[in-house]
């Protein structure tokens, strides 16, 4: 099936899209990258070059905020993984920032899609588009029938990733008969794993800022945890599962609190000449802090919580087996020393 089946990735740069590149490629895929920035093409085949065999692999410009290169992105692409969209570090002061790219690039991607009769779109949303608005006491155990509450206090990206994707169903929904699309999404947790590019990416700064003692200690923050290779795992999986299409799925492993994840972190590099700060905050210091650094005070609404999810669907229909945690954990913080990021 994969060989010489092409397959565009959008946001070829991104964390997630270049594992999803390099597993196309060693299944024989021939890939297409959108890229913003087309200078960049040449650092990120040099970083792919380490993991791949990159031959089979070109670079085509697009932008989510405008129309330009999309139809020839997909030109002769039997799949599409749309992966695209803005991670901001730091809470944009607009919301729209985050929110028009995501969701207008969306329906730019879908409508490109269509136009070029592509099999199947795999768009990655995020566990945001799920859970987050809820008043949740955290026995409550999220599916994928779960939306998010749209609302200013969820955060910029957790609304950008809820209304990029519902305005992704909605789109496919209103096509016409002679123009239909099958649409599959992937709604991971916080991603970490190993970085193929240093640029590195917003979903590791946790693994980075502890690796770096960038921070005292550990709120009680839990984290529900996810692979970036068992994530590119699952978009692949969905591209030709015959139950996938007109499905979302929970992409997550495990649930562990910030301090076990300092240890393992520990565990592993204190002798190394990385010690990791495993000392427990209080929660009360937490939230005097909270009063003047605006970083601080986006985690205190999570102190103590913990968000459970169903992810059997996920494991059923894409035959998806996420690795153990500790693996995972090592392995980011190794890919971090090795590119010099820590």
């Amino acid at each position: 099936m994969a060989d010489g089946t092409r397959v565009a990735v959008t946001g070829a740069s991104g964390f997630i899209a270049l594992h999803v590149i390099a597993e196309l490629l060693d299944q024989g895929y021939v890939v297409r990258g959108t890229l913003r920035d087309m200078a960049r093409g040449e650092g990120i085949r040099a970083a792919l070059d380490r993991h791949t065999e990159t031959s089979n692999l070109d670079f085509i410009q697009t932008d989510l905020t405008s129309d330009d290169g999309w139809d020839a992105a997909f030109a002769g692409c039997a799949f599409v993984v749309h992966v695209a969209s803005p991670v901001p570090i730091l809470e944009p002061k607009n919301h729209d920032d985050l929110i028009i790219p995501a969701r207008d690039g969306a329906i730019r991607a879908l409508g490109a899609a269509s136009r070029a009769g592509v099999k199947r779109v795999v768009m990655t949303s995020s566990v945001a588009a799920i859970s987050y608005g809820h008043d949740s006491d955290g026995d409550s155990i999220f599916t994928e029938d779960d939306w998010s509450v749209l609302k200013p206090e969820i955060g910029a990206y957790a609304n950008s990733k809820t209304m990029a994707e519902r305005a992704a169903w909605d789109f496919v929904a209103e096509l016409p008969s002679d123009a239909t699309l099958d649409l599959v999404t992937i709604n991971p947790s916080l991603v970490i794993g190993p970085l193929i590019d240093p640029d590195g990416s917003a979903s590791i700064e946790v693994v980075r800022k502890l690796l770096a003692r960038e921070v005292p200690g550990c709120p009680k923050i839990g984290l529900n945890l996810v692979d970036v290779r068992d994530v590119a795992a699952a978009h692949i999986a969905a591209m030709t599962a015959p139950n996938a299409p007109g499905n979302r799925y929970l992409c997550t492993a495990e649930f562990m609190w910030l301090s076990q994840l300092a240890r393992q972190l520990d565990k592993e590099f204190r002798t190394r000449g990385y010690p990791v700060p495993t000392l427990a905050l209080p929660s009360f210091l937490v939230r005097l802090v909270a009063l003047f650094d605006p970083l601080v005070a986006r985690v205190v609404p999570e102190l103590g919580r913990r968000k459970r999810y169903d992810n059997a669907a996920i494991r059923i229909d894409l035959n998806w087996r996420p690795r153990p945690l500790d693996e995972t954990i090592n392995a980011t913080g190794e890919s971090l020393l090795a590119l010099k990021v820590v």
